[in-house]
């Protein structure tokens, strides 16, 4: 953003200004850190070792907004009764049950029915735990979660649902950590997978790791101050990506890392106890030269570390840093998904990834080998940068650059789309969006700092690319609010 001291993150939600990213190319350089910037926030031990500046969450309390007055119904049963149900996103007259199915591809580069023959077992993507913030710190609905809860807290089996009839109300935020440097901004932000801090990036380089206030546990939400990172991660050059290990559980502390890509460099693995760089991965290019990857997506169990490249998938495993990898071109015999590969989603029913491309088109791929089960139709104004499966994986959620639309996919039937929502996105930056715990809401922000509320089971029957409205519309920040989660 360009005054950073005006605005700034709030709770889970971030700012931004503009980003340079041309159609086919990563960002521009963004300025350095000022001299003497540290990289790390914590006193150093007697040993000379830095001390965790991550701590074990504490007791684990329930967050959410008000109770909605009249819960809605799911199938027969309320929210209050549905704790571990997760609701399909799908209209009404579309929630059939029926699974998602595929089968392998006839002909390259048309669009096919994909595979699978028998429906698998539903799992989460490693961050069904997570808390879900709103801006300002509100919370979206959490599961419940073992452990001692305060009094204030919401009683057992209570399933809390978003209140809607009231903008929510900010708590806290950091915003003298970004005034330091001018034109630095946000870049976005995403929970750690067992919801006890956040992750940002902006345009400094620096990866911001902050712990959640202790007073967010116990409900004194009046005494909050401005929040203050608890480590800070320095790439040496634009970050394209960064995602966190789905496995990470602040108890284990061999779980707890993230991966990060920047221009020119191999992927890091860091450390989010110390924010030390635990390993690399280093991806070659057909000349033996280091190239840079321009998204990052671990698979639902963390064995796997996907990186999108031009027209390639490399595949890293887990345990194994260095330059063995699997590749996946996504372009066999010149039919295909052609473009950078700039976003990953992996189906939470079915083992099928989806990749996005600057190519403003979206895949489907077999988890096992990589092949190409489906492709759907060029859709987008511009390159995609963000796409997101509806829990029960019947749907996909795809948006892009300088393009003013959602679009949810029917993947039943591959190339429908069953409705669009509206933002304004009028820049290059990725603007990301968020499904909330049940599926049902998603949540936008746009490029003047508008956040959005769509409630996705308000779609008609037989919608066919229905526009729907959002439910609520709150002012956020005076610039580009692009990470929401």
């Amino acid at each position: 953003m360009s005054d950073s001291a005006g605005s700034g993150e709030s709770g889970g939600v971030a700012g931004a200004g503009q980003d340079a990213e041309a159609d086919n190319e990563p960002p521009q350089q963004a300025p350095p850190l000022p001299e003497g910037d540290s990289l790390e926030v914590g006193e150093t031990s007697e040993e000379g070792a830095p001390t965790s500046a991550k701590r074990p969450r504490m007791s684990e309390e329930e967050q959410g907004l008000e109770q909605v007055a009249k819960p809605a119904k799911m199938h027969g049963a309320t929210l209050a009764q549905a704790d571990l149900l997760q609701e399909d996103p799908a209209p009404p007259a579309q929630r059939t049950g029926e699974p998602l199915q595929f089968e392998e591809e006839g002909q390259e580069g048309e669009e096919v029915p994909v595979s699978g023959g028998r429906e698998e077992e539903c799992h989460q993507n490693g961050d069904g735990g997570r808390d879900a913030p709103l801006e300002g710190g509100e919370t979206e609905p959490e599961k419940e979660h073992n452990g001692n809860r305060s009094a204030d807290s919401p009683s057992d089996g209570q399933h809390l649902g978003l209140d809607l009839t009231h903008n929510p109300q900010m708590l806290t935020g950091s915003w003298t950590e970004y005034s330091n440097l001018p034109e630095n901004y946000l870049k976005g932000c995403k929970w750690a997978p067992d919801g006890s801090c956040i992750l940002t990036n902006s345009a400094d380089n620096v990866l911001r790791v902050y712990n959640l206030p202790p007073e967010i546990y116990s409900y004194n939400w009046d005494l909050l101050a401005e929040m203050s990172p608890a480590l800070r991660m320095a790439e040496g050059d634009t970050i394209y990506d960064y995602c966190w290990y789905p496995k990470m559980n602040s108890l284990d502390p061999d779980t707890c890392f993230l991966a990060s890509s920047s221009r020119d460099n191999p992927v890091h693995v860091w450390d989010a106890f110390y924010g030390e760089v635990r390993a690399s991965f280093r991806p070659y290019n057909h000349l033996d030269e280091l190239t840079a990857a321009h998204s990052l997506c671990f698979s639902p169990d963390g064995t796997q570390l996907y990186c999108g490249f031009d027209k390639t998938v490399r595949v890293f495993y887990t345990e194994r840093p260095g330059r063995d990898c699997e590749e996946r071109p996504t372009i066999v015999k010149k039919q295909g998904q052609s473009g950078i590969i700039s976003c990953f989603g992996f189906s939470p029913c079915q083992s099928v990834y989806a990749c996005g491309s600057y190519s403003r088109c979206a895949g489907l791929y077999s988890c096992q080998d990589g092949t190409l089960l489906a492709l759907l139709p060029t859709r987008h104004h511009g390159g995609l940068t963000h796409l997101l499966f509806s829990p029960d994986g019947n749907y996909l959620y795809t948006g892009g650059r300088k393009d003013p639309e959602i679009l949810c996919w029917d993947l039943r039937e591959p190339g429908k789309v069953v409705f669009s929502l509206k933002r304004n996105v009028a820049t290059n930056q990725r603007i990301y969006f968020d499904l909330d715990l049940s599926g049902r809401y998603l949540l936008s922000g746009d490029t003047e700092g508008v956040v959005s509320i769509w409630d996705t089971q308000t779609a008609p029957p037989d919608s066919n690319e229905e526009l729907l409205q959002p439910q609520l519309r709150f002012q956020t920040h005076w610039d580009c609010t692009n990470g929401i989660r």
